[in-house]
């Protein structure tokens, strides 16, 4: 990854934080997983009598809610919405004197503003600098070109400007608290105990072109099966169309289609217990590399430099197209040949090199 931008540092005094910082988190899933290191950099510079506070949308909750870092979640009663008279009043309950946003989003600065938290950082987006103590400017994307600045390093270099320490490849504790897991549905309580799982992440809630073809995840899926393995599809419970896909014709003792089946603490569990993960560039893939997951990446209209997952044991195929990335929920042309250059034969042999390596 390339360093972000150096913005000039300026450190908040203790008594700037007041009862401590909150963070209005993306909406996305991937999104919000690349804000984590940021979210570690930031615990480490708030007062000890001071709480870190994730504000999210309410599908998100529970993630947070897992995360010993966060001292509370404060779920939005809409993602995409003016916050409402419970939201500010939640958030003004709390007393912080500083809000942090990871979005983009002026319908947020402004809910802040209404909630009276009295300084409010973040980058300049929509119009919105006039309501942020401070505004920072990230250089735009360009289409059709890799762009070399990660969205993980986007998200640290806010952390940076109010005097956090450099990241050195932290990332947060998760606990899953036992109960979460005892009323599994029983499909995912199989997944959970067969040995050497493949996950599978073969949609993509931000659109069709990020999807490499079910038949290719299909014989992804057969291969591992044929070597003794099993095979999970995960996903929302609008990708089940896709798992039945992927899973066609495969032996339903080794093959779970687990999609809309899970919740975040049961989705947290699969990804642990899994050897190996297969995902298009998703908010499964990045959760996966934040768990300490093996895994490949297929890439296609979004950039690889910008959004691939924050790990090691991770490797990303991406068979570069003129037009690509080009950030199109659908392919314009209708071919999506981003992703269908990439044949299942390129991915296996892939998979097959990282496992002999160990990772």
């Amino acid at each position: 990854m390339e360093p972000p931008p150096a913005f000039p540092v300026s450190r908040l005094q203790q008594r700037d934080w007041r009862n401590g910082v909150l963070v209005r988190m993306p909406n996305w899933l991937g999104d919000a997983v690349m804000a984590f290191p940021a979210l570690v950099q930031l615990k480490k510079i708030i007062p000890e009598h001071c709480g870190l506070f994730v504000v999210c949308p309410p599908g998100l909750v529970e993630l947070f809610e897992t995360m010993p870092l966060v001292d509370r979640v404060i779920g939005l009663h809409q993602a995409h919405r003016m916050w409402n008279r419970r939201d500010i009043r939640q958030i003004n309950r709390i007393q912080a004197g500083v809000g942090l946003m990871f979005n983009n989003s002026l319908r947020d600065a402004l809910g802040f503003r209404l909630a009276r938290v009295p300084r409010l950082f973040g980058a300049a987006a929509r119009g919105r600098s006039l309501l942020l103590t401070r505004s920072f400017h990230f250089p735009p994307r360009r289409d059709a070109h890799l762009n070399h600045l990660h969205h993980c390093e986007k998200y640290l270099s806010l952390i940076y400007a109010l005097g956090a320490p450099a990241w050195r490849g932290e990332v947060p504790a998760f606990h899953i608290a036992p109960e979460k897991l005892v009323a599994v549905e029983p499909d995912v309580r199989l997944a959970l105990d067969a040995p050497y799982l493949l996950t599978l992440a073969a949609g993509a809630a931000y659109g069709g072109s990020k999807r490499w073809p079910a038949t290719h995840f299909n014989q992804v899926a057969r291969g591992w099966i044929a070597q003794g393995g099993n095979v999970a599809v995960l996903g929302s419970a609008g990708e089940r169309t896709i798992g039945t896909e992927v899973l066609s014709d495969l032996p339903t003792e080794h093959a779970f289609n687990l999609a809309g089946k899970t919740s975040f603490s049961a989705l947290l569990a699969l990804l642990q217990h899994a050897a190996f993960c297969v995902a298009n560039d998703s908010g499964i893939m990045h959760l996966s590399a934040a768990l300490g997951g093996s895994g490949l990446a297929v890439f296609g209209p979004t950039d690889p430099s910008a959004t691939c997952p924050i790990s090691s044991r991770w490797s990303v195929v991406f068979e570069k197209q003129p037009c690509s990335p080009c950030f199109k929920r659908e392919c314009p042309d209708g071919d999506a040949r981003c992703m269908t250059a990439i044949p299942a034969s390129q991915v296996i042999q892939r998979m097959q090199r990282q496992l002999e390596d160990g990772f």
